[in-house]
């Protein structure tokens, strides 16, 4: 027995000292991680280099400062990545460097929605204004791909690759069935005809009116799309129509043929272009630096004591802190809240890239917007989504800037309790019972279906939170109520379109918006500042690290149906009158 005691005791000091030596090798990892972001030494500029640009990871509206947010798992690497903020940001740079000769544009797919590839390709032809190459080279490109490739002075294709052109699509998935099979009815609480947020949960297919601005809105971002292609590759519009729509582009031949792309090379062939191009005799490496190893971002530049601040509003619409991916009501009203009050800020521009959200959460926001805008200019910058919530957030400013294929609109709330009863009754065998000390004390509950009066309770106050929305639209653009109601009902448009009724001020790109901002506060030269400031490596790592895990292992499973993943647990998290957009729209 001594000596049973005695193993036991020696196995679990076993245990405990390698727990402990595990914990150390994960701190040493950790720290090492974190150091290697730290002192990341930027790349030097030699004479006669090409730009490198190609995007690995999704495309966020700020550079992630946080080693472990594209931290690999498997392989334990961070893998560094650029927001759009710095993309733009090296790109302009680069347009003035000397010793940068050219760009070469190596994209198969852009992991980025419709406005940040816009915002890329402009500035990419504002790059072209300075007489150096951009050169693009792709085995497969995809449709996002090939809309930012469109700008290169040529466009190479591997003779075995494939162009995918066929149009845009938008695509809906719908738990009608699901929830008969569980016998839970989803119980809507509505304002707006378009409001199509609710329908996945009570019908099976696009409803007549939300069919109309899906193909309204959706045909506007694609007559932008084609035009602009036609402008850059010298193809009339109607004809590159035809060539989506009959899938003419089945292999390499036919995309040189329709030319839509200027040859077929393999990749050696382009690289050796591309020392031609930029001085390299054959026999030696090309000269590069990758976009994400680019020197030339300098944020400090300009008087400190006249400052543009840049509040980045990204992701669902919550209540409380939220973090980066998440506008939490908390966080961004304390970002805008600190611009206001900084003397050093002249003017504010608000970068907004969410489907909305939280009503609740989406008025605390504004309301920071309505005091800002008080003491200083404050304009807004629209990214690829700013509907419902995210409009909400935005309507107040003195100026609205989006981009054509912008989604925007979709002024509507709503509201669903599920009735689990049938549920909890047939399926699980589980009854309820209780007591109240009034009519209402139980009102929301799950448990059983709402009675009359309860449903008027919450529409009514659903009214009341669309009457307030179309209000504050009305009043921040100077419209009457009834003509935003007109164009409001739910109703989701492009930026083309919320130009044209008056949803939006300007078409133009976050640059665009900030040139506005200092105009408006008397500014030729200012410093750029970013805020909210972003959540601490260590925090980040830590808070919600098994959400953050699931998420990275169902991105690697799924891979492009991860996004129907996303929807279904959306879908789950729906809580409280909500001002939000159902749509992912996802060009491939």
């Amino acid at each position: 027995m001594k000596e049973f005691f005695k193993f036991v005791f020696a196995s679990m000091i076993g245990v405990i000292l390698s727990f402990f030596v595990i914990i150390l090798l994960l701190a040493i990892l950790v720290a090492g991680i974190v150091a290697s972001a730290g002192d990341d030494k930027k790349a030097e500029i030699a004479s006669n280099t090409v730009m490198h640009l190609s995007f690995n990871n999704a495309i966020t509206e700020q550079t992630d400062k946080n080693p472990f947010s594209n931290f690999d798992l498997i392989g334990f690497e961070s893998k560094k990545s650029l927001g759009l903020n710095d993309i733009l940001a090296n790109i302009r740079d680069a347009r003035e460097n000397d010793n940068i000769k050219g760009i070469y544009i190596d994209v198969s797919m852009i992991p980025a929605g419709f406005a940040t590839t816009e915002e890329i390709r402009n500035a990419l032809i504002e790059f072209k204004k300075s007489k150096k190459f951009i050169i693009a080279y792709g085995e497969v490109y995809t449709q996002g791909a090939y809309y930012l490739a469109s700008v290169a002075d040529k466009i190479y294709l591997n003779p075995e690759g494939l162009i995918d052109f066929r149009g845009l699509s938008s695509e809906m998935m719908f738990f009608k069935g699901t929830l008969e099979k569980l016998e839970i009815e989803a119980q809507v609480i509505k304002v707006g005809t378009y409001k199509s947020a609710v329908e996945p949960f009570i019908l099976d297919k696009m409803s007549d009116p939300n069919r109309k601005q899906v193909e309204s809105f959706l045909g506007s971002m694609y007559d932008h799309f084609l035009t602009q292609i036609s402008a850059s590759r010298k193809i009339p519009k109607d004809s590159l129509f035809s060539i989506a729509n009959n899938a003419l582009i089945r292999n390499a031949g036919d995309a040189l043929n329709y030319k839509m792309v200027d040859g077929l090379k393999y990749k050696d062939q382009v690289l050796d272009e591309l020392k031609s191009l930029s001085g390299i005799e054959k026999s030696k490496d090309i000269k590069s630096v990758n976009i994400a190893d680019y020197p030339g971002n300098d944020k400090d530049k300009g008087p400190s004591d006249s400052r543009i601040a840049i509040v980045y509003a990204s992701g669902e619409i919550i209540s409380g802190e939220g973090n980066d991916e998440t506008i939490g009501s908390e966080r961004i009203s304390r970002a805008i809240r600190k611009a206001r009050t900084d003397k050093k800020v002249k003017a504010v521009v608000l970068r907004v890239n969410s489907p909305g959200g939280s009503a609740l959460a989406s008025d605390v926001i504004w309301r920071e917007v309505i005091l800002t805008k008080k003491v200083k200019p404050v304009i807004v910058s629209m990214g690829d989504v700013a509907a419902s919530g995210g409009y909400y957030i935005a309507c107040a400013a003195d100026s609205i800037f989006a981009q054509p294929n912008t989604i925007t609109g979709s002024i509507g709330v709503f509201g669903i309790i599920p009735n689990m009863q049938k549920f909890f009754n047939n399926k699980l065998g589980i009854t309820f019972d209780g007591v109240k000390t009034g009519k209402f004390a139980d009102l929301g509950t799950v448990s059983r279906p709402l009675t009359d009066v309860e449903r008027m309770i919450i529409q009514n106050e659903v009214n009341h939170i669309y009457s307030t929305f179309t209000q504050k639209v009305a009043t921040g653009r100077k419209k009457s109520q009834s003509y935003i109601d007109s164009i409001g009902q739910g109703r989701v448009w492009s930026g083309t379109e919320a130009l044209k009724n008056g949803l939006v001020d300007r078409l133009g790109n976050i640059n665009d918006a900030i040139n506005s901002a200092a105009k408006k506060a008397g500014l030729e030269k200012y410093r750029i500042v970013e805020y909210p400031s972003q959540i601490d490596p260590f925090q980040s790592l830590f808070d919600q690290s098994g959400d953050k895990v699931r998420t990275y292992f169902a991105k690697r499973e799924l891979g492009d149906n991860f996004i129907f993943y996303q929807q279904a647990k959306q879908a789950l998290s729906i809580s409280g009158i909500q001002a939000r957009l159902p749509y992912n729209i996802t060009v491939k």
